[in-house]
């Protein structure tokens, strides 16, 4: 069940770092271009190589939805609860998605600080990003 929660292949990097408490993102070696969902080949010069960098996990909420009724794999956590789409400028604006903390709001544009935990779906125990309202 492994395969349900966790990428196969380019992006075993990105899960590895978020395991150790870090977040990284692969950027082309040939242009420079972030890449995101993490490709075997870069799609705006045809690169095969990335390198993966280390970044803070700071960002801006892109788009937001609150959830009320439970499905597959979400078990565990409270209803209701806010899945938030987060653009990171430091990384040309890929955006990654999180929960966002519990009591706090739900805004687009809203400056975010993210922290690795570990979740549970599927009942796979897996890290994940929780963003946090920046202080």
């Amino acid at each position: 069940m492994e395969d349900a929660v966790k990428g196969l292949g380019a992006d075993a990097p990105y899960w590895e770092a978020l395991d150790r408490g870090e977040l990284a993102l692969p950027r082309c070696t040939s242009c420079g271009r972030w890449c995101w969902p993490a490709p075997f080949r870069c799609g705006s010069c045809g690169g095969w190589t990335f390198e993966w960098v280390s970044l803070p996990m700071t960002g801006v909420v892109y788009s937001w939805t609150r959830v009320w009724h439970p499905f597959g794999g979400a078990e565990d956590l409270d209803k209701p609860y806010v899945t938030a789409s987060v653009a990171l400028p430091q990384a040309d604006g890929i955006r990654l998605f999180g929960l966002l903390e519990p009591g706090d709001r739900a805004e687009i544009g809203l400056p975010v600080v993210g922290r690795v935990c570990k979740t549970r779906p599927f009942g796979q125990e897996t890290a994940a990003i929780r963003w946090t309202a920046a202080s």
